[in-house]
């Protein structure tokens, strides 16, 4: 029976290839024996699965913090700056953003109109100035993005190494797909 969506309507199966490319022109399944197909099908519908509850998980947290996805990297890597004592400039999140000066700006006043983030002089450099989070939202950030973290850790912990090292194998193989495409 199909899966139906929320009016009820069925559900497209977005990882079967044998649906979505029967010809096998990109995905070549007639290697496979047909229970080692349906353990790849698996592992894909888990995949799925995770980056759907990721992706609500994600979209929580920014509306309980009434922020946008590039405001909270931005707040994550703030407050993994504070927590390891290092000051944050705006040029230095620019960079690790990924971000213009004048895209860093406009994110910065968002986040300090907000309140979430404060501006300070550089401890070293009082021609500068570094970014920090207010306690508040480091709270807030502790509470949703935080919590979820320790749990993934939690799950990842309970692994043996043997299997930490092949999930780890699994999604740098993964990543590394990823990056052949952007070129």
């Amino acid at each position: 029976m199909p899966k139906l969506t929320r009016s009820g309507s069925p559900a497209p199966v977005l990882h079967d290839p044998r649906l979505n490319d029967p010809a096998q022109e990109l995905v070549r399944t007639g290697d496979l024996a047909p229970a080692d197909l349906e353990s790849v099908l698996e592992v894909l519908e888990s995949m799925r699965r995770w980056r759907q509850a990721e992706r609500e998980n994600r979209e929580a947290s920014q509306r309980y913090m009434r922020l946008g996805a590039s405001d909270m990297r931005a707040l994550r890597m703030l407050i993994a700056a504070g927590n390891q004592k290092l000051p944050m400039t705006p040029s230095a999140m620019a960079g690790q953003l990924g971000i213009s000066a004048a895209s860093t700006t406009k994110l910065l006043d968002r986040l300090e109109r907000g309140g979430h983030v404060v501006r300070r002089a550089h401890p070293d450099d009082r021609r500068s100035l570094v970014i920090e989070v207010t306690e508040e939202t480091r709270h807030a950030a502790r509470a949703t993005v935080g919590r979820e973290h320790a749990r993934r850790f939690d799950v990842i912990a309970a692994l043996s190494p043997e299997q930490r090292r092949t999930v780890a194998d699994f999604f740098d193989a993964m990543a590394a797909t990823a990056e052949r495409d952007a070129v």
